[in-house]
Parts: C-alpha cells; structure tokens; sequence
C-alpha cells in the first residue's frame, strides 16, 4: 500500500502536465523569437470555448473538439501575427506588452459578452470519468489521461523544434533575418507557423483545463500568472525546462493546499523565488 504522498505527487504532476500543455507554447514563441505575448492565455481561452460549443450545442465527442480547439487556435493567431504582432517584432518589450496585455483584457470582454461571466461546464466521456486502484491509491482517469498527452506533447515538441530544419530555421530568422533571408528561409512564414503552433498548444490546453479548474472570460488573465511563473523557472525557449518547471509548480501547489492550506497557492511564488536566486536564467535557460 502506497503512502497518501504518492497521490499528491501523482495529482502534482497530472496539475503540472496541464499547466505545461497551456504554458509551453509561449516559451517557444517568447524563448524563440522574443516576442512577449502576454495575450497567449486568450489562445488557450478560446479553444476552451471552442470545445464548449462543440459539445454542447453540435453533441461532439470531447476527442474530436481537441485538434479544433489547437486549429481555432492557431488559425486565430496566425490572423493576429500578421495584422498586429509582425509590426512590433522589432519595437521594445514595453510596446509589446502593452499591446498583447490589451488584448488579453478585450479578450476578456468578448468572451463575457458571448458566454456571459458564468462557469462553462461540459461532461467528459464515462471512459474518462471516475478512477482506478492502484497499490490502495485512488488515480483519476482524467488525471492520468493529462500525464500521457503531458509527456506525448513534449516529445512531439522536443522531435519537432529542436532536432528538425525547421526549428533550425526559427532560431536562424531570430537571431539574424537578413543572413536567414540570404539563405532562401521564409521568414515571415516560419514565424507565423512558430506562432500557430505555440497557440495552438494554448488552445489544446484550454480545452483540457475545463474539467479540471473550469472555465470563464477571467482565464486569460488568471492562468496567465502561472503561465509566466513556469516559462521563468524553466528558463526561456527551453521545452524540457517548461516541463520542469511545470512540474515542480504542480506538485508545490497541490503538496502546499494538501499540507500547508494556510499558505494557499502562496507556496508557488515561493518556489519561484527560490529557483529564480539559485539559477536567475531558470532551470535550462541560457539567457
């Protein structure tokens, strides 16, 4: 028989998995092409919402409003990249921010206005509800299904940006566009693919957040401080980092709300502070 401890870690890691899914993305676009889109949890909101309508109002499987709710996503950005985010590629942080931070507060708006401020709740299929036993440990399927895409989505990403041409391309354009331009490299559609791919892993992520922490218009800005605390402790454009320090926040929120409820979610910037002294540039960052 397994200790309780063992289910806390275990309720950490499956909280950390979706905290990565929703978080990896701007690490990837912030890390990459050092741009600070403060308006990446919009993406994840909207493909939250995505798969609300899908399955309540058009009866579809919660597996097939998945990759439309990443599409949504990353359609929608690929939309604003060209229109408002490629404009400021070379402005300062200061401009940057001030334009994605009003997005994300518009964002906000317009999903009030269309869904009202009210909890969106959907049912998960039967096969993804209840738990099994495991050595006297409850694990919930809901749970353990978040760990397996956790781990799948880092995988995919780790393959794709860091070992392919074209992850080789995105840091070629970032760190010099005229030699990236000389050598025939897209520029502007490599960073538009980079964008749709980031936001689109948000909307994925919004979508598996509902059953789990729910949904309303404040999720763009409530979820966007942990987004931010975990692209920083593990250290900027590094995917493996993203997933340790998702990790890490996950089990220190769950483990400090089990043991220290006093603390609240307090611990996790308590956890930040201490990586952030020990390592400033986070766990894998080089910058």
């Amino acid at each position: 028989m397994l200790p309780p401890i063992f289910g806390v870690l275990f309720d950490g890691v499956a909280y950390g998995m979706l905290l990565f899914v929703l978080s990896v993305g701007l690490s990837v676009t912030l890390g990459l092409m050092n741009f600070v889109n403060l308006a990446h949890c919009a993406f994840a909101m909207l493909g939250g919402y995505v798969t609300v309508v899908l399955m309540r109002d058009f009866n579809w499987p919660f597996f097939a409003t998945l990759p439309a709710a990443f599409f949504a996503s990353a359609v929608v950005s690929i939309i604003v990249e060209r229109t408002l985010y490629r404009r400021l590629y070379r402005a300062t942080d200061l401009d940057q921010v001030l334009l994605t931070i009003g997005l994300a507060f518009i964002s906000v708006a317009v999903a009030a206005w269309f869904f009202t401020t009210q909890q969106q709740p959907i049912t998960m299929p039967g096969y993804l509800r209840g738990s099994i036993d495991f050595f006297g440990l409850n694990i919930g399927l809901y749970r353990l299904f978040l760990v397996v895409v956790g781990i799948a989505v880092t995988i995919l990403l780790i393959v794709t940006v860091e070992h392919t041409r074209f992850g080789a391309q995105v840091r070629a354009a970032v760190d010099n566009q005229r030699m990236a331009r000389g050598l025939g490299i897209n520029v502007d559609r490599t960073f538009a693919i980079t964008f749709a791919l980031g936001s689109g892993l948000a909307g994925l992520g919004g979508a598996l957040a509902i059953e789990i922490v729910g949904l309303d218009p404040q999720f763009a800005l409530h979820y966007l401080v942990y987004v931010l605390i975990i692209v920083s402790v593990g250290g900027l454009g590094s995917i493996l980092g993203s997933f340790a320090a998702a990790c890490l926040i996950g089990i220190s929120d769950i483990a400090g709300k089990y043991y220290v409820p006093e603390l609240g979610a307090f611990l996790i910037y308590l956890v930040m502070v201490a990586v952030l002294m020990w390592r400033p540039a986070g766990l894998f960052g080089k910058r």
